[in-house]
């Protein structure tokens, strides 16, 4: 459902002219990303890592396997030797054919014996079901339903009359529509998820490019209009708790450990200065790295006002659009201000935005030719995203990760160990989920942060900062993926491109941590916690701690006489083996 400039070619295929020669980079870079599957499969026993609490967490030989398949994974996904979609299909496959997930039963144990049920009619949940079932997760759902908001935007014509509207009002320098896309991006991202707006706002870059020229090769503009779309969706996205899910799941974290919440609004407050400086430090760095081969378009506002003029009078098909996609936004975004156990909080976000989709095809605003014309390969991106998250999450690999690299930092300045948490969630985010990365590395580093004289709060919000902004991989945030299907840039560009704004990025956050949210009014120390009697509505939990969206966290410490007859799914069982690990629906996983 996304529109790829004519000539362009997202999916990583040779040109015509290569086809018949021996292509010796691209098959270094293959046999490079099985050999380094292979090094990391045989390798002996890694090193068991150690939380604060003396607890030991061994990496079993699945969670090997699985730090093995994203190295796989990686070399394929940024030098595109296949298809993006076929290495996230290999994903699945290796999983499948090297056992790295467990088969699971369907009920706990204890239901089992309790209810004195026959084990031989049990029937397991295989592995390699599990590997290839999260291609049809709901966030993968979610994906296709924001890439039909693009399509059905650029059908009707909603994305030329706004698209039109804007140059006129910003004129015809390059440097103002770079500035204009960037804000109208980040803005949209306070009320509404980053994915929606970068499927959104993707056609009307389309759009404007092509009033750029009619050239068919990418060119430096468009390298820097549809990338820094991708990027100022993250920056934006973290000021406010409609932007993403995982703000709401840091904070959930928070609540558990501290015993404190963080509103609605003092998360704004801090985020928003963040968030505000890096999209204009992003625009002056793509008008750096990515300078426009034009200064202005002459004659531009002219013909932007004269195409404006030319759509008309807004038809029923806009209206009925902006309708249905108004509401679906409306309802997502009042999820986060309503009280828990009320229907539409409850309800998953991707069957709210998958509505809407289908009641496009109900008015028959979008047909057959649109559904067939959408954008697989972005789609079997995050299906593999998601498949290769879970099993770094389920096999313990990413705990295993988080705690090596925390406790380096047991016997660091308080402000290296926040900034050295920010780093780590933000290379984690572009491993896996967003929402993974947090909930790995929360745990952790709110039960170290006191000991080190730090406030949680530092920790949290240098977190939720870097959390979204994943500008390494394609996989690290859909908006990424969904500005690849524009075909101006590979992957290893945007992975090339993406290094110097992370280090960008950390610089930022390190500064807000040393000098701007101390001057804000931030607690910094515990005894600044201690003494905060007023301030930006720090609210005491007085009675339980708040259940988060997930229950996702560190595996609890292990009971090593309980012998449990095997794994199960959906359950929150915690006499797991040593080598355990409590996925995000709080399975218990146990090691072979």
């Amino acid at each position: 459902m996304t529109e790829t400039p004519s000539g362009a070619d997202p999916q990583g295929t040779p040109p015509p002219d290569s086809k018949d020669k021996l292509d010796v980079k691209r098959l270094f870079f293959i046999f490079l990303g099985i050999g380094l599957f292979f090094l990391v499969y045989f390798s002996p026993a890694w090193p068991d890592a150690t939380d604060p609490n003396g607890v030991k967490f061994v990496l079993s030989p699945q969670g090997k396997a699985a730090l093995a398949l994203f190295a796989l994974a990686a070399t394929w996904w940024v030098t595109e030797v296949v298809p993006i979609g076929v290495t996230s299909i290999t994903i699945g496959i290796v999983q499948a054919m090297f056992f790295i997930r467990p088969d699971v039963l369907p009920v706990p144990p204890d239901m089992v014996a309790a209810n004195d049920i026959d084990w031989d009619q049990i029937k397991p949940i295989s592995g390699a079901w599990r590997s290839f079932t999260d291609f049809l997760a709901p966030s993968v759902w979610f994906i296709f339903g924001s890439l039909s908001f693009g399509a059905v935007f650029t059908k009707t014509g909603l994305t030329r009359r706004m698209a039109y509207k804007m140059l006129s009002i910003v004129g015809e320098r390059t440097s103002m529509i770079y500035l204009g896309c960037f804000v109208m991006t980040s803005a949209l991202t306070l009320i509404m998820a980053h994915t929606a707006v970068a499927a959104t706002i993707y056609p009307l870059l389309v759009t404007i490019y092509a009033l750029y020229t009619d050239e068919k090769a990418p060119t430096k503009f468009g390298k820097g209009l549809f990338m820094g779309m991708a990027f100022v969706a993250g920056a934006g996205s973290i000021i406010t708790l409609l932007g993403a899910a995982r703000g709401a799941v840091a904070l959930g974290f928070f609540t558990e450990i501290t015993g404190t919440k963080i509103g609605f609004f003092e998360l704004a407050y801090y985020m928003a200065p963040v968030g505000v400086l890096m999209t204009f430090v992003l625009w002056g760095y793509f008008m750096v790295y990515y300078k426009p081969e034009q200064k202005t378009i002459p004659g531009l506002r002219e013909k932007a006002v004269k195409l404006y003029a030319e759509q008309g009078r807004i038809t029923l098909n806009e209206i009925l659009v902006l309708v249905i996609v108004g509401t679906a936004i409306l309802a997502l975004a009042s999820r986060s201000f309503l009280p828990d156990g009320h229907l539409l909080k409850e309800m998953d976000k991707a069957s709210i935005i998958l509505l809407a989709t289908v009641t496009f095809f109900l008015f028959r605003i979008l047909k057959l030719e649109d559904l067939e014309g959408t954008s697989w390969n972005i789609i079997l991106l995050f299906g593999g995203a998601m498949s290769i998250g879970y099993c770094l999450w389920q096999t313990g690999a990413a705990s295993w990760l988080a705690i090596h690299w925390l406790t380096m930092f047991e016997n660091a300045p308080g402000w290296v160990f926040v900034v050295g948490i920010a780093f780590f969630v933000l290379v984690m985010t572009n491993l896996i989920m967003n929402v993974a990365a947090i909930a790995i590395s929360m745990p952790v580093a709110l039960v170290i942060a006191p000991y080190l004289d730090v406030a949680p709060h530092l920790v949290v919000f240098a977190s939720l900062v870097t959390a979204g902004m994943p500008f390494l991989l394609l996989v690290g945030a859909a908006p990424n993926a969904i500005a690849y299907a524009s075909g101006q840039f590979t992957s290893k560009e945007f992975f090339v491109c993406g290094v110097p704004a992370s280090v960008i990025l950390i610089v930022v956050t390190g500064f807000f941590v040393v000098v701007v949210w101390p001057i804000m009014g931030m607690p910094i120390t515990m005894a600044d916690l201690e003494g905060k009697d007023s301030g930006a509505a720090i609210e005491e939990v007085e009675t339980d701690p708040v259940e988060t969206s997930t229950d996702a966290s560190l595996p609890t410490p292990p009971v090593p006489e309980a012998e449990p007859l095997a794994t199960w799914y959906g359950g929150t069982d915690t006499t797991c083996e040593p080598t355990a690990a409590l996925p995000m629906d709080g399975t218990c996983l146990a090691s072979p």
